[in-house]
């Protein structure tokens, strides 16, 4: 008996030893997966906190752990609000993560922990006005529905969606009609993840209309001028047909997981990627293409300051999106890709802006013409267009067509964003449809069903 105590002994002390082990490497050498976890984990809550007021904790589980991958259901965060900061990890110290709130440019990854780094990137400016009792999209007030009709339809879950966050439907330029989520309301901002895009589109079009870029321009980067990247146009970025090589899938850790969670600098890790495919001639979605375009405009306008007020000054201000918020990286690109907050009114603003083509208040924002420019089929797509949007519904991108087929209007474009956000937009109806929420592409939902059901009873 004495010599199996003594294997048994021998046997735990081993066990014990490869535990040490495993959490020693784990500690000083966390593999990339961890860090992406802990990475996504700390942004997600920091921004949900700080930009949006959300409990931490609930931002954790069901924002982060509940829909995501099985091992950030081991991540913990901690939150320091007078630092304003957020860390995460495996069990709360393993592969830790930090992300650091600015003033006015919400929160930012610090993939190096340099959080004094990431501070320095603020912006400073008064809080604008919102005049609550004017109507939308002058102000925020809403007139009650009187259609019963449309009522039925936003009370239809199974039309609005498993965990729909806000819906808001504006018809001639007002809104008629919205719902929302249990603990969400209409000053609530929203992340639209990927529907980002289309608004740092927009952005490129207010310096193209200032005559700071032009979509021929070439040469785009100074390492590119030696290689054949010099062919690539500031038009084959923004129809996503570069010939860059990046690689989406977020189901791993992959360029754009890498990209958003474990590089500082987001703009200068995609500028490094070679060519895969002849220029202009293959459409790859691609995030680390929307953040060169960010770089790309913020270097025409130069100066580092004003680049950062850009979005507000020359479009979140003029069009009264005061929540809105888009977010940098460590360096002070912004995430043109993904990091846009802004309530569901604010985002049915901006759909409203495309659908008078650019125009606001009377006032010319995007160079006349621009609109439709976006609106037109990449060469390299029927499905996208060339101005960071997409012509097809969610689900649709590979059957050209699809939307007319299930009857949407011809002219019906859509933003799309991840995880069921999306904003479509028909000329034609005059018609803004808004959906925000927290839906993985897993749980199969579209909102087609609830955009036509719309289009036949405000017709």
């Amino acid at each position: 008996m004495r010599i199996v105590a003594k294997i048994v002994r021998w046997l735990l002390g081993l066990v014990v030893l490869a535990i040490a082990a495993l959490f020693a490497w784990l500690y000083i050498a966390p593999p990339e997966m961890i860090r992406v976890g802990s990475g996504y984990s700390a942004k997600i809550v920091c921004s949900n906190v700080f930009i949006a007021g959300r409990d931490a904790n609930e931002v954790l589980k069901v924002d982060v752990q509940a829909p995501g991958h099985p091992l950030l259901r081991l991540m913990r965060v901690s939150v320091d609000k007078n630092r304003g900061t957020v860390s995460a990890g495996l069990l709360g110290f393993l592969g830790k993560s930090l992300a650091v709130a600015r003033d006015g440019l919400g929160c930012a990854s610090v993939p190096d922990g340099d959080v004094g780094k990431a501070r320095r990137t603020a912006v400073y400016a008064e809080p604008s006005a919102v005049s609550q009792g004017a109507l939308w999209p002058e102000g925020e007030r809403v007139e009650p529905s009187q259609d019963p009709v449309i009522g039925k339809l936003l009370d239809d879950a199974a039309l609005t969606g498993s965990g729909m966050r806000a819906v808001v439907v504006a018809k001639n330029g007002r809104v008629v009609a919205e719902r929302y989520g249990a603990g969400f309301s209409a000053k609530t901002p929203l992340l639209g993840w990927s529907m980002t895009k289309t608004v740092n589109a927009a952005i490129v079009g207010t310096l193209v209309k200032d005559g700071k870029m032009a979509v021929d321009n070439k040469g785009l980067f100074a390492p590119w001028k030696a290689d054949g990247r010099a062919a690539i146009s500031l038009a084959d970025m923004m129809a996503m047909s570069s010939g860059l090589e990046f690689n989406e899938d977020y189901g791993d850790v992959a360029d754009v997981t890498r990209m958003l969670y474990l590089e500082p600098d987001m703009a200068g890790f995609a500028e490094a990627k070679p060519l895969a495919a002849e220029v202009g001639k293959l459409f790859s979605y691609s995030s680390g293409t929307a953040v060169m375009l960010s770089r790309l405009w913020q270097n025409a306008i130069g100066d580092k300051g004003k680049a950062l007020m850009w979005p507000r000054t020359a479009l979140f201000e003029p069009l009264g999106m005061h929540s809105a918020v888009l977010e940098t990286d460590e360096q002070g690109t912004f995430v043109g890709s993904s990091y846009l907050y802004a309530t569901a009114h604010d985002w049915a603003r901006f759909g409203q802006f495309l659908l008078q083509g650019g125009v606001w208040n009377g006032n010319q924002v995007l160079p006349a013409g621009f609109v439709d420019w976006m609106r037109e089929p990449a060469a390299a797509s029927k499905v996208y267009g060339k101005g960071q949007l997409w012509i097809e519904a969610p689900g649709d991108e590979k059957k050209p067509g699809a939307g007319v087929a299930a009857g949407l209007p011809k002219d019906t474009y859509w933003m799309e964003g991840h995880d069921g956000q999306t904003v479509t937009i028909i000329p034609s109806e005059r018609l803004v449809v808004v959906r925000l929420g927290l839906t993985p592409a897993k749980l199969g939902y579209r909102p087609q069903a609830m955009v036509g059901a719309l289009v036949t009873a405000l017709h």
